[in-house]
């Protein structure tokens, strides 16, 4: 009996050994609120970074904000102010992942004054101004004022703290003279064409053409003529020259347009004396006449309206903050029948 009794203790002993075997067993494989707490720490990091990405995005978003950039141009009463226009709003469509523009155009400076104002008002973050007309100092000075970058292209304005981007005018005139006393040599007759109403513009070039003719060629005779940057204008006051002088050697012309009514008035009174006749800008037209016409030296001081590109590159990188040069004059170009092929461009719409 008492054996009986030994091995029925043994055998409940030995169930309650397998029991909690079983027990731990089975809390090994099976996941408990402990073996969550990793998974709970993983679902966290994901959402952090989630919220990293968004804040990221979000900041990335601030960051690529568009810079509002104000183009200020006359109307188009030239070519090379619709050159300017053209390759303004050019470079602006390519930057078009940094800058949103906008390009006014006007016929006076009441006009673009009014501009100015609207250009506020829509929040430029920056002005690049061409202004053609006198009075237009204090408008631009009230964007300077009201902390906004104005970039001045070409025309030489007097307010300070003001950028400028242009070509070298004062080395156009003095590659103009230089070219035509190459041509012609130290003596002769040299008609003057200026254009006052352009202000610096025919101020500079005829400063470049004089001192360099002083320089090298102090016996050349000199005669003054008044026009304008057309070529109907170059047309009619260079027939009245003609009608003046029967002997001229060359043409001192500041801008290839009034070049084109100059050879015109040329061909028109079939006269051969003339020898030279210089101009400016980058007219397509101008350059396909360069190799047509065998006796006389066309030739033109390169100053091609898409310097106004470097002025909107210029306004871009005032408003990132980066370092800029107060002044960016661009270098003369000469181009005549020699190398005009190189400079003709079908797309150009000057």
């Amino acid at each position: 009996m008492k054996k009986v009794l030994a091995l029925l203790l043994a055998a409940a002993l030995l169930c309650t050994c397998f029991a909690a075997c079983g027990d731990s067993s089975s809390s090994s494989s099976n996941p408990s609120s402990e073996t969550s707490q990793p998974e709970s720490s993983e679902s966290s990091s994901e959402s952090s970074a989630e919220d990293s990405s968004s804040e990221a995005e979000s900041s990335e978003t601030a960051s690529g904000e568009k810079f509002k950039v104000g183009i200020l141009a006359p109307a188009v009463t030239h070519g090379w102010v619709a050159g300017v226009a053209y390759y303004a709003e050019e470079r602006c469509k390519e930057l078009e992942d940094t800058v949103e523009y906008r390009l006014l155009t006007s016929n006076n400076a009441e006009e673009m004054t009014n501009q100015i104002d609207e250009l506020k008002t829509w929040g430029a973050q920056a002005v690049v101004a061409f202004p053609q007309w006198e009075g237009m100092e204090d408008p631009i000075k009230e964007l300077v004022d009201a902390g906004i970058p104005v970039v001045n292209f070409d025309i030489v304005i007097d307010v300070d703290g003001v950028y400028h981007v242009a070509g070298d005018n004062v080395d156009m005139g003095t590659q103009s003279a230089q070219y035509i006393v190459d041509k012609i040599g130290t003596t002769g007759k040299v008609v003057v064409l200026e254009v006052p109403s352009s202000g610096s513009v025919s101020e500079l070039r005829k400063q470049g053409f004089e001192e360099k003719i002083k320089e090298i060629a102090p016996d050349m005779e000199l005669i003054y003529r008044e026009t304008a940057f057309t070529r109907e204008a170059g047309l009619k006051d260079f027939a009245d020259v003609l009608q003046g002088n029967s002997q001229i050697d060359a043409v001192f012309s500041m801008d290839d347009e009034t070049s084109i009514g100059v050879l015109q008035a040329i061909s028109e009174a079939k006269r051969t004396d003339i020898k030279v006749v210089t101009g400016g800008g980058g007219c397509q037209e101008y350059f396909n006449m360069m190799p047509e016409n065998e006796e006389i030296w066309i030739q033109s001081a390169l100053y091609s309206p898409d310097m106004v590109k470097d002025a909107v590159d210029m306004a871009v990188a005032l408003l990132k903050g980066e370092t800029v040069d107060q002044e960016k004059i661009i270098p003369t170009t000469v181009v005549d029948r020699e190398n005009c092929a190189d400079y003709l461009d079908e797309k150009s719409p000057y």
